[in-house]
């Protein structure tokens, strides 16, 4: 992995920030993090889950289909090192997939097959609050995370913790688990929304997501907002399904 510059990072974790704004979209500005953790380790995808208002962890962003999948898959039989990491409230750094089946015997085959070789784990936390986990996936053997790596992983984490907490449960005097259960319910929508373009577009569920965060972002809607659009009323927004 190559060394991280320091206008880079401190460009990411600027970004960040200027996401955490009045009308802050959880989806998007989570899909944003796994898509800039990802980029940070060059890594071969990321997922990130959150816990619902009884402390069981949800699937919330990826930054493609396949790890998605692998993520149900973990959060379906309930090994892995997301649910690890979120329990400890420890990072799992630098595991080999490949020898990894004593430890997550259902888990390790299914991801190495999806075509990852390494994983990692973040716990997104602030202080002893775990309000979730973030995995890190590499496709080649040996380590992905050196040297400074890990800290400034755990920092993005950390970073979008506090964010998340100040915005919702103390600027605003709402509830996080509430709200993270409402973002939750609108996931299921986009994912509705992204089947139906993919469909419409005869391209991948990735790319109709790609499309419509676009088009959200050009036409200032919010990303549930603009699914519950697509899935009842997909007429009214041509340019999503025509090419």
């Amino acid at each position: 992995m190559t060394t991280v510059s320091g206008e880079r990072l401190a460009a990411i974790f600027v970004e960040v920030a200027d996401t955490l704004v009045d009308e802050f979209d959880l989806l998007d500005f989570l899909h944003m993090l796994t898509e800039r953790a990802a980029s940070l380790v060059e890594a071969s995808a990321v997922g990130l889950m959150l816990a619902d208002q009884r402390g069981r962890l949800e699937f919330m962003a990826g930054t493609n289909e396949n790890v998605r999948l692998v993520e149900l898959f973990q959060l379906q039989n309930q090994e892995g090192p997301c649910l690890e990491s979120f329990r400890t409230g420890e990072p799992v750094i630098n595991v080999d997939l490949t020898a990894a089946a004593d430890r997550w015997p259902l888990f390790a085959p299914r991801a190495t097959a999806a075509g990852f070789l390494s994983v990692h784990a973040f716990p997104l936390r602030l202080r002893e609050r775990v309000i979730g986990a973030m995995n890190v996936f590499g496709n080649t053997r040996g380590r992905l995370l050196t040297g400074n790596d890990v800290p400034i992983m755990q920092a993005l984490a950390d970073v979008a913790t506090i964010g998340l907490l100040q915005e919702r449960a103390i600027r605003r005097g709402e509830v996080l688990t509430e709200q993270l259960q409402g973002a939750l319910n609108s996931r299921i929508v986009i994912e509705q929304a992204k089947g139906a373009v993919a469909q419409a577009r005869a391209t991948s569920v990735d790319d109709a997501f790609d499309i419509i965060r676009r088009y959200a972002r050009s036409h200032n809607y919010r990303l549930v907002d603009l699914a519950h659009v697509i899935v009842t009323d997909f007429a009214s927004v041509p340019d999503l399904y025509r090419p």
